[in-house]
């Protein structure tokens, strides 16, 4: 059993406590692996000269520290405010450790706890264990082993977090992962990635960004004898080069200034299942060779290790970039484009499945949209919708139904709610009223106008308006200074 400790029934004095807590003999090697900075820990602990060293050690070791005298206190403590981890006595009068464990692991099961006691009794340790504790340590414990607990403690919570937020994202985006069309252009692809699925071969999407590419490989996912298995995402644009091996690969604990502890990799995290490289094509020249390898071997090695690990994953790559062409402009190694690419995937721009807006417009609006009241779109709306040609493709599409949605005056999309670049033909523009487009009004003075209808729509709310505009929060607000807009 993970940290249990087998010592004589003593009674501690504070001078035992001290020499055992003290923070001048806590290993420095712990200290520096660590970061506790807003870790919250609460102490429940009848003893209160134990309590107090405890705490003050803890504090001085970066933690947030609450203490609390008995299993009543604790039990309000966590209720009133949030922890990471509970260090809680066994052994307390009226409400004792087990009830007070029970509660916290029925109403809060994402709080660790770590059971203390000055009792041997492999009875209660099992006990703790069954009712969700974390680990079980026997009072007087060496400084280290405490402060070796919490950090695996942390590191445990960490992954657990990572897990949910992995599974949430796939559940997002599972959500969506239908196919909405009708179009032939859609249903050859459609047919192409069924045939794929049954396989292990690796995959190349390659299409123009907002196309669905990441659905297209959840599809094939969904439709394959892994589907039990993760669905692990790699944004290869979105992270320095300096990171991206470690995110992949992982690296070993004191492998660079950061590597407090050891991280496995997505390829670790992804085993069994399937990793997806999104824009593949900007993985950098140093990556290159070891993304090769393991594509070839399914070995790698963590960052600052030299053990050889393997891993079972399939690999399905994406990108809007013209892969060949990178090879011939030596930006991208011709034998790894063989291997991602054993089966590639063409998908169509918006552009050249227009039968498919009507459907795709009436998912956003009855899937995608959390107003209040449901919202419509009218024939004359829909009309200006098909003559345009989306060079965002479906991404551009749903933010503009989104956007017309949030703008609307009732529950019907009118042609004034539809916001598109000027140079679309045959739109309605809902400034050629006001804004004298066509005339002499400047793209500035039009900007500026656009920007503040946007804001007085959404009583000033900025963070909505951003998403509205479609563009980020601080350009937003650049561009209230810059155009000096008071809003309410």
């Amino acid at each position: 059993m993970n940290g249990l400790c087998i010592h004589p029934d003593i009674s501690l004095t504070f001078r035992t406590l001290f020499s055992i807590f003290t923070p001048t003999i806590f290993d420095r090697e712990k200290k520096s692996s660590m970061d506790n900075k807003g870790v919250r820990v609460l102490i429940v602990d009848d003893e209160e000269s134990y309590r107090a060293t405890l705490a003050a050690s803890l504090r001085s070791e970066g933690f947030a520290v609450d203490p609390a005298e008995d299993g009543v206190q604790g039990i309000n403590a966590v209720q009133a405010k949030p922890y990471d981890i509970v260090l809680l006595d066994v052994k307390m009068p009226n409400v004792d450790g087990l009830e007070v464990l029970r509660f916290v692991k029925e109403n809060f099961p994402d709080v660790e706890v770590i059971m203390l006691t000055a009792v041997v009794d492999v009875r209660i340790a099992v006990e703790c264990m069954k009712l969700g504790a974390y680990d079980y340590l026997t009072k007087p414990f060496p400084s280290g082993e405490l402060l070796g607990i919490l950090e695996r403690t942390l590191e445990h919570k960490r992954l657990l977090r990572e897990n949910l937020l992995l599974k949430s994202a796939l559940s997002r985006l599972s959500g969506s992962s239908e196919m909405i069309g009708k179009s032939k252009a859609l249903h050859k692809v459609l047919e192409m990635a069924t045939k794929v699925a049954a396989t292990d071969s690796t995959v190349l999407i390659q299409g123009p960004s907002g196309t669905g590419k990441e659905l297209i490989a959840i599809f094939i996912h969904q439709n394959s004898e892994r589907k039990d298995r993760s669905f692990v995402t790699l944004n290869c644009a979105s992270i320095p080069d300096s990171l991206i091996e470690s995110e992949l690969f992982g690296h070993e604990k004191g492998a660079f200034t950061d590597a407090r502890t050891a991280k496995p990799g997505l390829v670790e995290v992804a085993g069994g299942g399937t990793l997806f490289l999104d824009e593949v094509g900007d993985v950098s020249a140093t990556i290159q060779p070891k993304l090769l390898r393991f594509v070839q071997t399914g070995e790698f090695r963590r960052v600052g290790g030299t053990t050889t690990l393997k891993t079972d994953v399939r690999i399905i790559s994406a990108t809007n970039k013209n892969l060949a062409e990178e090879v011939r402009a030596g930006q991208f190694r011709e034998d790894l484009l063989y291997r991602l690419n054993v089966i590639t995937i063409e998908l169509p721009p918006l552009k050249d499945r227009m039968e498919d807006v009507p459907l795709l417009v009436g998912n956003f609006l009855k899937n995608k949209l959390h107003t209040k009241v449901p919202k419509n779109i009218s024939p004359r709306a829909m009309e200006i919708l098909m003559k345009y040609d989306w060079p965002g493709n479906i991404r551009e599409l749903e933010n503009v139904v989104e956007r017309a949605a949030i703008l609307c005056k009732d529950d019907m999309i009118q042609p004034d709610d539809i916001s598109l670049p000027l140079r679309a033909t045959g739109i309605v523009h809902e400034f050629v009223e006001h804004a004298g487009i066509g005339g002499t009004v400047s793209m500035k003075d039009i900007e500026r106008r656009h920007i503040d209808g946007v804001l007085r729509a959404l009583k000033g709310n900025k963070t909505e308006a951003a998403k509205v505009l479609g563009m980020s929060l601080k350009t937003l607000y650049t561009k209230i200074h810059r155009y000096q807009i008071k809003s309410n």
